[in-house]
Protein backbone atom coordinates (compact mmCIF):
# COMPACT_ATOMS: atom_id res chain seq x y z
CA UNK A 1 0.00 0.00 0.00
CA UNK A 2 0.94 3.39 -0.79
CA UNK A 3 2.30 5.74 2.16
CA UNK A 4 1.30 9.41 1.52
CA UNK A 5 3.42 12.10 2.13
CA UNK A 6 3.17 15.96 1.89
CA UNK A 7 6.33 16.61 -0.17
CA UNK A 8 9.09 13.58 -1.20
CA UNK A 9 12.26 14.62 -1.86
CA UNK A 10 14.58 12.36 -4.03
CA UNK A 11 18.16 12.70 -3.17
CA UNK A 12 19.93 13.72 0.04
CA UNK A 13 22.50 15.64 -1.13
CA UNK A 14 23.08 18.77 0.37
CA UNK A 15 20.01 20.46 -1.83
CA UNK A 16 17.95 17.41 -0.77
CA UNK A 17 18.20 17.07 2.98
CA UNK A 18 18.30 20.80 3.71
CA UNK A 19 15.02 20.89 1.79
CA UNK A 20 13.41 18.22 3.35
CA UNK A 21 14.67 19.07 6.61
CA UNK A 22 13.04 22.82 6.23
CA UNK A 23 9.89 21.28 4.74
CA UNK A 24 9.70 19.47 7.56
CA UNK A 25 10.20 22.18 9.86
CA UNK A 26 7.60 24.09 7.73
CA UNK A 27 4.63 21.65 8.83
CA UNK A 28 4.94 19.18 6.10
CA UNK A 29 5.08 15.21 5.96
CA UNK A 30 8.04 15.17 4.57
CA UNK A 31 10.11 11.60 3.05
CA UNK A 32 13.61 11.77 1.74
CA UNK A 33 14.73 9.15 -0.42
CA UNK A 34 18.80 8.23 -1.40
CA UNK A 35 20.50 5.19 -2.64
CA UNK A 36 23.72 6.18 -1.70
CA UNK A 37 25.60 3.44 0.67
CA UNK A 38 28.76 3.01 2.64
CA UNK A 39 31.44 0.42 3.00
CA UNK A 40 28.69 -2.43 5.11
CA UNK A 41 26.19 -1.12 2.73
CA UNK A 42 24.24 1.28 4.97
CA UNK A 43 22.65 4.47 4.42
CA UNK A 44 25.26 7.49 3.54
CA UNK A 45 22.99 10.42 3.12
CA UNK A 46 25.03 13.61 2.16
CA UNK A 47 25.23 13.19 -1.46
CA UNK A 48 28.43 13.78 -3.27
CA UNK A 49 29.54 16.88 -1.05
CA UNK A 50 29.56 14.75 1.80
CA UNK A 51 30.90 11.25 0.60
CA UNK A 52 32.84 11.88 -2.41
CA UNK A 53 33.40 15.75 -2.48
CA UNK A 54 33.85 18.86 -0.17
CA UNK A 55 33.99 16.96 2.91
CA UNK A 56 36.55 14.38 1.93
CA UNK A 57 38.51 16.21 0.26
CA UNK A 58 38.89 18.94 2.76
CA UNK A 59 40.08 16.16 4.86
CA UNK A 60 42.69 14.74 2.64
CA UNK A 61 43.65 18.75 2.13
CA UNK A 62 44.21 19.21 6.17
CA UNK A 63 46.13 16.46 6.55
CA UNK A 64 48.24 16.73 3.48
CA UNK A 65 49.32 20.57 4.79
CA UNK A 66 49.91 19.24 7.81
CA UNK A 67 52.65 17.04 6.55
CA UNK A 68 53.92 19.95 4.73
CA UNK A 69 53.92 22.28 7.20
CA UNK A 70 55.48 19.45 9.88
CA UNK A 71 58.22 18.68 7.06
CA UNK A 72 58.84 22.17 5.83
CA UNK A 73 57.92 24.66 8.20
CA UNK A 74 57.60 23.91 11.81
CA UNK A 75 61.42 24.56 12.29
CA UNK A 76 60.55 28.00 11.13
CA UNK A 77 58.89 28.32 14.82
CA UNK A 78 61.71 26.28 16.75
CA UNK A 79 59.66 23.25 16.82
CA UNK A 80 61.78 20.46 15.96
CA UNK A 81 60.32 17.26 15.35
CA UNK A 82 62.15 13.71 13.99
CA UNK A 83 61.96 11.94 10.71
CA UNK A 84 58.54 12.87 8.95
CA UNK A 85 56.89 9.98 7.96
CA UNK A 86 52.94 9.89 6.40
CA UNK A 87 50.86 6.88 6.89
CA UNK A 88 48.56 7.11 3.96
CA UNK A 89 46.50 4.44 5.22
CA UNK A 90 45.57 6.28 8.55
CA UNK A 91 44.69 9.64 6.53
CA UNK A 92 42.12 8.05 4.34
CA UNK A 93 40.88 6.29 6.85
CA UNK A 94 40.09 9.25 9.11
CA UNK A 95 38.67 10.38 6.02
CA UNK A 96 36.61 8.23 6.16
CA UNK A 97 35.62 8.57 10.18
CA UNK A 98 34.85 12.16 9.22
CA UNK A 99 32.74 11.19 6.15
CA UNK A 100 30.77 8.97 8.59
CA UNK A 101 30.09 11.53 11.41
CA UNK A 102 28.87 13.91 8.66
CA UNK A 103 26.70 10.78 7.53
CA UNK A 104 25.37 9.95 10.62
CA UNK A 105 24.59 13.57 11.41
CA UNK A 106 22.20 14.00 8.68
CA UNK A 107 20.15 10.75 9.68
CA UNK A 108 19.86 12.39 13.18
CA UNK A 109 18.68 15.58 12.13
CA UNK A 110 16.04 13.87 9.83
CA UNK A 111 14.86 11.72 12.89
CA UNK A 112 15.30 14.81 15.11
CA UNK A 113 13.05 16.74 12.46
CA UNK A 114 10.58 13.57 12.02
CA UNK A 115 11.48 13.34 8.38
CA UNK A 116 11.04 9.82 6.79
CA UNK A 117 14.39 8.46 5.36
CA UNK A 118 14.13 5.64 2.52
CA UNK A 119 17.51 4.03 1.55
CA UNK A 120 16.99 2.94 -1.93
CA UNK A 121 16.29 4.88 -5.50
CA UNK A 122 13.52 6.68 -6.35
CA UNK A 123 11.68 6.86 -9.23
CA UNK A 124 8.79 8.77 -11.12
CA UNK A 125 5.86 5.70 -11.23
CA UNK A 126 3.45 7.79 -12.52
CA UNK A 127 1.17 10.92 -12.00
CA UNK A 128 -1.83 10.05 -9.56
CA UNK A 129 -5.08 12.34 -7.87
CA UNK A 130 -3.59 14.90 -6.36
CA UNK A 131 0.28 14.18 -6.74
CA UNK A 132 2.70 11.71 -7.81
CA UNK A 133 3.76 7.90 -7.62
CA UNK A 134 7.69 7.38 -6.17
CA UNK A 135 9.07 4.22 -6.22
CA UNK A 136 11.41 3.40 -4.15
CA UNK A 137 13.88 0.63 -5.11
CA UNK A 138 16.37 -1.15 -2.22
CA UNK A 139 16.58 -3.48 0.22
CA UNK A 140 12.95 -2.92 1.19
CA UNK A 141 10.91 -1.82 -1.96
CA UNK A 142 8.10 0.29 -1.07
CA UNK A 143 5.40 3.04 -3.22
CA UNK A 144 4.76 6.61 -1.81
CA UNK A 145 2.37 8.70 -3.09
CA UNK A 146 2.93 12.86 -2.56
CA UNK A 147 1.61 16.19 -3.30
CA UNK A 148 5.40 17.89 -3.91
CA UNK A 149 8.29 16.48 -5.38
CA UNK A 150 11.58 18.04 -5.03
CA UNK A 151 14.52 16.34 -7.34
CA UNK A 152 17.69 17.03 -5.89
CA UNK A 153 19.50 14.01 -7.44
CA UNK A 154 22.61 15.57 -8.32
CA UNK A 155 25.57 15.11 -10.17
CA UNK A 156 28.45 12.34 -11.65
CA UNK A 157 32.05 12.82 -12.77
CA UNK A 158 32.33 13.43 -16.54
CA UNK A 159 33.83 11.13 -18.18
CA UNK A 160 36.62 11.43 -21.47
CA UNK A 161 34.92 9.64 -24.17
CA UNK A 162 36.11 6.24 -24.84
CA UNK A 163 37.96 6.24 -21.43
CA UNK A 164 35.66 4.93 -18.97
CA UNK A 165 37.04 5.36 -15.01
CA UNK A 166 38.14 2.50 -13.58
CA UNK A 167 38.83 3.82 -10.35
CA UNK A 168 42.14 2.02 -9.75
CA UNK A 169 44.17 4.04 -12.50
CA UNK A 170 41.89 6.28 -14.15
CA UNK A 171 40.21 8.00 -11.75
CA UNK A 172 37.30 10.39 -11.34
CA UNK A 173 36.99 12.56 -8.00
CA UNK A 174 35.63 9.18 -6.07
CA UNK A 175 38.90 7.19 -6.72
CA UNK A 176 41.52 10.32 -6.15
CA UNK A 177 39.75 10.34 -2.80
CA UNK A 178 40.64 6.77 -2.47
CA UNK A 179 44.08 6.76 -3.32
CA UNK A 180 45.59 4.35 -1.18
CA UNK A 181 49.13 5.12 -1.51
CA UNK A 182 51.29 8.04 -2.96
CA UNK A 183 51.63 7.67 -6.28
CA UNK A 184 55.38 8.56 -7.75
CA UNK A 185 53.96 10.17 -10.57
CA UNK A 186 50.16 11.42 -10.82
CA UNK A 187 48.49 13.09 -13.88
CA UNK A 188 45.69 15.38 -13.72
CA UNK A 189 43.17 16.28 -16.67
CA UNK A 190 41.70 19.74 -16.22
CA UNK A 191 42.98 22.80 -13.96
CA UNK A 192 39.20 23.08 -12.13
CA UNK A 193 38.43 22.85 -8.03
CA UNK A 194 38.68 19.03 -7.92
CA UNK A 195 41.73 18.98 -10.00
CA UNK A 196 43.75 21.67 -8.30
CA UNK A 197 42.85 20.08 -4.82
CA UNK A 198 43.60 16.79 -5.74
CA UNK A 199 46.75 17.33 -7.46
CA UNK A 200 47.90 19.57 -4.27
CA UNK A 201 47.09 17.09 -1.65
CA UNK A 202 48.88 14.54 -3.68
CA UNK A 203 51.75 16.97 -4.88
CA UNK A 204 51.99 17.69 -0.91
CA UNK A 205 52.69 13.58 -0.04
CA UNK A 206 55.45 13.55 -2.52
CA UNK A 207 54.49 12.54 -6.20
CA UNK A 208 54.98 14.55 -9.05
CA UNK A 209 51.69 15.88 -10.22
CA UNK A 210 51.16 17.14 -13.73
CA UNK A 211 48.34 19.45 -14.76
CA UNK A 212 46.59 19.29 -18.78
CA UNK A 213 44.54 21.86 -19.06
CA UNK A 214 42.31 22.40 -22.45
CA UNK A 215 41.81 26.07 -21.79
CA UNK A 216 44.41 28.71 -22.92
CA UNK A 217 44.66 30.15 -19.45
CA UNK A 218 44.45 29.38 -15.85
CA UNK A 219 41.23 29.86 -13.67
CA UNK A 220 39.11 31.29 -16.68
CA UNK A 221 36.57 32.06 -14.04
CA UNK A 222 38.40 33.54 -11.28
CA UNK A 223 40.13 37.10 -11.32
CA UNK A 224 43.18 37.78 -13.59
CA UNK A 225 44.92 38.92 -11.38
CA UNK A 226 44.24 36.04 -8.84
CA UNK A 227 44.33 33.50 -11.36
CA UNK A 228 47.94 34.50 -12.03
CA UNK A 229 49.00 35.22 -8.55
CA UNK A 230 47.61 31.72 -7.96
CA UNK A 231 49.57 29.71 -10.89
CA UNK A 232 52.58 31.55 -9.36
CA UNK A 233 52.44 30.20 -6.29
CA UNK A 234 51.22 26.86 -7.51
CA UNK A 235 54.40 26.68 -9.94
CA UNK A 236 56.76 27.29 -7.23
CA UNK A 237 55.27 24.60 -5.00
CA UNK A 238 56.21 21.53 -7.98
CA UNK A 239 52.70 21.57 -10.22
CA UNK A 240 52.97 21.35 -13.51
CA UNK A 241 50.62 22.43 -15.76
CA UNK A 242 50.72 22.11 -19.85
CA UNK A 243 47.87 24.81 -21.22
CA UNK A 244 46.58 24.67 -24.27
CA UNK A 245 46.86 20.69 -25.14
CA UNK A 246 43.93 18.46 -26.74
CA UNK A 247 43.95 15.27 -25.12
CA UNK A 248 44.07 12.08 -27.68
CA UNK A 249 44.71 8.42 -27.09
CA UNK A 250 44.99 7.36 -23.18
CA UNK A 251 46.10 3.57 -22.52
CA UNK A 252 45.74 2.42 -19.35
CA UNK A 253 48.80 -0.69 -18.21
CA UNK A 254 49.88 -2.62 -15.65
CA UNK A 255 52.26 0.39 -15.02
CA UNK A 256 50.09 3.23 -15.40
CA UNK A 257 48.76 5.41 -17.91
CA UNK A 258 49.80 7.00 -21.26
CA UNK A 259 48.54 10.10 -22.25
CA UNK A 260 49.00 11.38 -25.87
CA UNK A 261 48.57 15.18 -26.43
CA UNK A 262 49.07 17.92 -27.90
CA UNK A 263 50.14 21.12 -26.50
CA UNK A 264 49.95 24.65 -27.45
CA UNK A 265 51.93 25.02 -30.13
CA UNK A 266 50.31 21.61 -32.00
CA UNK A 267 53.41 19.23 -31.34
CA UNK A 268 52.87 15.83 -30.07
CA UNK A 269 53.51 15.08 -26.55
CA UNK A 270 53.00 12.13 -24.30
CA UNK A 271 53.00 11.67 -20.77
CA UNK A 272 53.49 8.30 -18.56
CA UNK A 273 51.95 8.35 -15.24
CA UNK A 274 50.90 5.78 -12.36
CA UNK A 275 47.56 6.98 -11.70
CA UNK A 276 45.39 9.76 -13.52
CA UNK A 277 42.50 11.80 -12.25
CA UNK A 278 40.10 13.35 -14.75
CA UNK A 279 38.70 16.11 -13.91
CA UNK A 280 36.75 17.97 -16.91
CA UNK A 281 33.19 18.80 -15.15
CA UNK A 282 30.36 16.97 -13.98
CA UNK A 283 27.17 15.86 -15.81
CA UNK A 284 23.52 15.97 -13.98
CA UNK A 285 22.98 12.74 -12.75
CA UNK A 286 19.43 11.39 -13.58
CA UNK A 287 20.01 7.42 -13.78
CA UNK A 288 17.04 6.04 -12.90
CA UNK A 289 15.05 8.91 -11.87
CA UNK A 290 12.37 7.73 -14.93
CA UNK A 291 11.49 11.22 -15.77
CA UNK A 292 9.22 9.55 -19.03
CA UNK A 293 6.82 8.09 -16.88
CA UNK A 294 5.28 11.57 -15.99
CA UNK A 295 6.46 13.83 -18.76
CA UNK A 296 9.52 15.74 -17.01
CA UNK A 297 11.41 17.55 -19.02
CA UNK A 298 15.74 17.48 -19.10
CA UNK A 299 17.39 19.66 -21.45
CA UNK A 300 20.28 19.06 -24.33
CA UNK A 301 22.43 18.85 -21.46
CA UNK A 302 20.43 16.29 -19.18
CA UNK A 303 19.81 18.96 -16.67
CA UNK A 304 15.80 19.09 -15.60
CA UNK A 305 14.06 22.47 -16.66
CA UNK A 306 13.53 24.87 -14.31
CA UNK A 307 12.68 28.18 -14.00
CA UNK A 308 13.79 30.70 -11.63
CA UNK A 309 11.94 29.71 -8.86
CA UNK A 310 13.13 25.80 -9.03
CA UNK A 311 9.49 24.95 -10.68
CA UNK A 312 9.68 22.03 -13.70
CA UNK A 313 7.41 21.65 -16.23
CA UNK A 314 5.12 19.76 -13.92
CA UNK A 315 2.99 21.05 -11.06
CA UNK A 316 4.06 20.42 -7.99
CA UNK A 317 7.39 19.07 -9.44
CA UNK A 318 10.45 21.09 -8.11
CA UNK A 319 14.60 20.38 -8.47
CA UNK A 320 17.37 21.80 -6.96
CA UNK A 321 21.34 21.56 -7.13
CA UNK A 322 23.89 20.10 -9.49
CA UNK A 323 20.80 18.39 -11.55
CA UNK A 324 19.43 22.15 -12.64
CA UNK A 325 21.08 25.22 -14.37
CA UNK A 326 23.57 27.13 -12.36
CA UNK A 327 26.87 26.62 -10.59
CA UNK A 328 27.47 23.01 -9.47
CA UNK A 329 28.27 24.07 -5.84
CA UNK A 330 27.01 22.23 -2.46
CA UNK A 331 26.16 25.97 -0.66
CA UNK A 332 24.15 26.97 -3.73
CA UNK A 333 22.43 23.44 -3.56
CA UNK A 334 21.43 24.64 -0.02
CA UNK A 335 19.66 28.09 -0.94
CA UNK A 336 17.50 26.47 -3.53
CA UNK A 337 16.38 23.45 -1.08
CA UNK A 338 15.48 25.76 1.53
CA UNK A 339 13.99 28.49 -1.16
CA UNK A 340 11.61 25.47 -2.44
CA UNK A 341 10.61 24.18 0.80
CA UNK A 342 9.30 27.90 1.81
CA UNK A 343 7.92 28.41 -2.10
CA UNK A 344 5.72 25.27 -0.91
CA UNK A 345 4.78 26.90 2.24
CA UNK A 346 3.40 30.14 0.42
CA UNK A 347 6.54 31.66 1.22
CA UNK A 348 9.20 34.19 -0.27
CA UNK A 349 12.07 32.03 -0.84
CA UNK A 350 14.78 33.65 -2.53
CA UNK A 351 18.29 32.52 -4.22
CA UNK A 352 20.43 34.89 -5.76
CA UNK A 353 22.93 33.91 -8.10
CA UNK A 354 25.71 37.20 -7.71
CA UNK A 355 26.03 36.48 -4.20
CA UNK A 356 27.14 32.54 -4.69
CA UNK A 357 30.46 32.83 -3.22
CA UNK A 358 33.34 30.25 -4.97
CA UNK A 359 35.76 29.08 -3.49
CA UNK A 360 39.27 26.58 -4.09
CA UNK A 361 40.72 24.42 -0.71
CA UNK A 362 44.25 24.79 -1.82
CA UNK A 363 47.28 26.46 -0.11
CA UNK A 364 46.77 29.59 -0.88
CA UNK A 365 43.14 29.08 -0.44
CA UNK A 366 41.19 30.99 -3.68
CA UNK A 367 37.77 32.28 -2.85
CA UNK A 368 35.55 35.55 -5.20
CA UNK A 369 32.03 36.21 -5.11
CA UNK A 370 30.68 39.01 -7.82
CA UNK A 371 31.83 40.09 -11.25
CA UNK A 372 35.94 40.16 -11.82
CA UNK A 373 37.32 42.76 -14.03
CA UNK A 374 37.13 41.51 -17.01
CA UNK A 375 33.12 41.06 -17.03
CA UNK A 376 32.77 44.56 -15.85
CA UNK A 377 34.67 46.06 -18.91
CA UNK A 378 32.58 43.25 -21.47
CA UNK A 379 29.36 44.47 -20.43
CA UNK A 380 30.70 47.79 -20.40
CA UNK A 381 30.43 48.70 -16.30
CA UNK A 382 32.73 52.07 -14.98
CA UNK A 383 34.42 50.45 -12.34
CA UNK A 384 37.04 51.55 -9.86
CA UNK A 385 39.55 48.71 -8.17
CA UNK A 386 41.71 48.18 -4.53
CA UNK A 387 43.81 45.72 -3.54
CA UNK A 388 45.99 45.02 -0.63
CA UNK A 389 48.59 42.11 -0.35
CA UNK A 390 48.76 39.94 2.72
CA UNK A 391 52.56 40.96 2.89
CA UNK A 392 51.63 43.98 4.82
CA UNK A 393 49.47 42.42 6.98
CA UNK A 394 50.77 41.59 10.90
CA UNK A 395 48.59 38.58 11.74
CA UNK A 396 49.58 36.98 7.71
CA UNK A 397 52.92 37.81 9.06
CA UNK A 398 52.71 36.03 12.52
CA UNK A 399 50.66 32.84 10.56
CA UNK A 400 54.15 32.73 8.47
CA UNK A 401 51.88 32.99 5.12
CA UNK A 402 51.87 36.02 3.35
CA UNK A 403 50.45 35.01 0.20
CA UNK A 404 48.03 36.83 -2.26
CA UNK A 405 46.01 39.81 -1.65
CA UNK A 406 42.66 40.82 -1.10
CA UNK A 407 41.06 42.85 -4.17
CA UNK A 408 37.62 44.94 -4.42
CA UNK A 409 36.13 46.28 -7.36
CA UNK A 410 33.41 48.76 -7.00
CA UNK A 411 31.02 50.85 -8.65
CA UNK A 412 32.72 53.96 -10.38
CA UNK A 413 30.04 56.44 -9.71
CA UNK A 414 28.11 55.07 -6.58
CA UNK A 415 31.03 53.02 -4.90
CA UNK A 416 28.57 50.13 -4.71
CA UNK A 417 30.59 46.78 -3.99
CA UNK A 418 30.42 44.88 -7.39
CA UNK A 419 33.19 41.81 -6.73
CA UNK A 420 35.25 40.69 -4.05
CA UNK A 421 38.36 38.27 -5.04
CA UNK A 422 40.89 36.83 -2.71
CA UNK A 423 44.25 34.21 -3.11
CA UNK A 424 45.85 34.23 0.23
CA UNK A 425 45.37 32.18 3.91
CA UNK A 426 41.91 31.41 4.74
CA UNK A 427 40.18 33.16 1.53
CA UNK A 428 37.42 30.79 2.10
CA UNK A 429 36.49 32.36 5.86
CA UNK A 430 37.30 36.19 4.30
CA UNK A 431 34.88 35.70 1.40
CA UNK A 432 31.77 35.53 3.58
CA UNK A 433 32.35 39.16 4.44
CA UNK A 434 31.70 40.48 1.01
CA UNK A 435 29.23 38.36 0.62
CA UNK A 436 27.23 39.74 4.00
CA UNK A 437 28.57 43.28 2.27
CA UNK A 438 26.93 42.52 -1.12
CA UNK A 439 23.76 41.92 0.00
CA UNK A 440 23.18 44.74 1.74
CA UNK A 441 24.47 46.51 -1.03
CA UNK A 442 27.59 48.20 0.75
CA UNK A 443 29.67 50.45 -0.44
CA UNK A 444 34.04 50.16 -0.57
CA UNK A 445 33.75 52.91 2.40
CA UNK A 446 31.20 51.14 4.50
CA UNK A 447 33.76 48.00 5.37
CA UNK A 448 36.50 50.87 4.89
CA UNK A 449 34.98 52.48 7.87
CA UNK A 450 34.00 49.39 9.82
CA UNK A 451 36.29 48.21 13.07
CA UNK A 452 38.37 44.89 11.94
CA UNK A 453 40.03 42.94 14.73
CA UNK A 454 43.99 44.15 15.15
CA UNK A 455 45.65 41.95 14.00
CA UNK A 456 43.42 39.87 11.98
CA UNK A 457 43.62 38.63 8.35
CA UNK A 458 40.35 40.89 7.66
CA UNK A 459 41.98 43.91 8.33
CA UNK A 460 42.97 42.97 4.57
CA UNK A 461 39.57 43.46 3.30
CA UNK A 462 38.97 47.01 4.91
CA UNK A 463 42.60 48.04 3.93
CA UNK A 464 41.61 46.77 -0.07
CA UNK A 465 38.20 48.75 0.48
CA UNK A 466 39.85 51.85 1.36
CA UNK A 467 42.80 51.23 -1.34
CA UNK A 468 39.56 51.81 -3.89
CA UNK A 469 39.56 55.20 -3.24
CA UNK A 470 43.45 55.44 -3.38
CA UNK A 471 43.52 55.52 0.68
CA UNK A 472 45.46 52.68 3.06
CA UNK A 473 46.13 53.16 6.42
CA UNK A 474 49.58 50.71 6.58
CA UNK A 475 50.91 52.22 3.75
Amino acid sequence: MSKQFDVVVIGAGPGGYIGAIRAAQLGFNVACIDDSQNDKGGPAPGGTCTNVGCIPSKALLQSSEHYEHALHHFGDHGISVGEVKMDVAKMVARKAAVVKQNNDGILYLFKKNKVSFFHGRGSFAKAVDGGYEITVTGAANETLTAKHVIIATGSSARALPGVPFDEDKILSNDGALRIGATPKSLGVIGSGVIGLEMGSVWRRLGAEVTILEAMPGFLGAADEAVAKEALKCFTKQGLKFQFGVKVGEIKSGKKGVSIAYTDAKGEAQSLEVEKLIVSIGRVPHTTGLNPEAVGLKLDERGCVVVDGDCKTNLPNVWAVGDVVRGPMLAHKAEEEGVAVAERIAGQHGHVDFGLVPWVIYTSPEIAWVGRTEAQLKADGVAYKAGQFPFLANGRARALGDTTGFVKFIADAKTDEILGVHIVGPYASELIAEACVAMAFKASAEDIARICHAHPSLSESTKEAALAVDKRTLNF
